[in-house]
């Protein structure tokens, strides 16, 4: 009986350190998944992606890459960013679940920008 990924990641938390361990790289993998996300809704392959930048193939695996041992500058991130049409954004949030008045500007200018649609109709 072929085995789920859910049975497996049980198993695999069970034992000490395993859970630590993936949860300290949490964020590595968030970055990941919208990487290639950002690729998949572009429609591009990664040799499609590279010629864009300005880079090969193996450079762009590199950056989709969890298993990295560089981490790629912000002008390269800028330079894939823009590649697929969109753009970086670069924010420090706290631990503790404090929203500091820096993290919640985007919304209140979202909040802004619908007040003021709604009040032009």
């Amino acid at each position: 009986m072929p085995s789920t990924l859910k049975q497996f990641k049980a198993r695999a938390f069970a034992r000490p350190g395993v859970k630590k361990a993936y949860d300290e790289l949490a964020d590595e993998f968030a970055f990941v998944d919208e990487v290639l996300r950002a690729r998949a809704e572009a429609g591009l392959t990664q040799a499609e992606l590279a010629a864009r930048v300005g880079t090969t193939q193996s450079a762009i695996a590199r950056l989709e890459s969890a298993h990295t041992k560089h981490s790629p500058s912000i002008a390269t991130l800028q330079r894939y960013a823009n590649a697929l049409g969109c753009r970086v954004e670069i924010r420090l949030v706290s631990r503790k679940g404090r929203r500091t008045a820096r993290s919640s500007r985007p919304a209140a200018r979202a909040a802004l920008r619908r007040s003021a649609s709604s009040s032009a109709r």
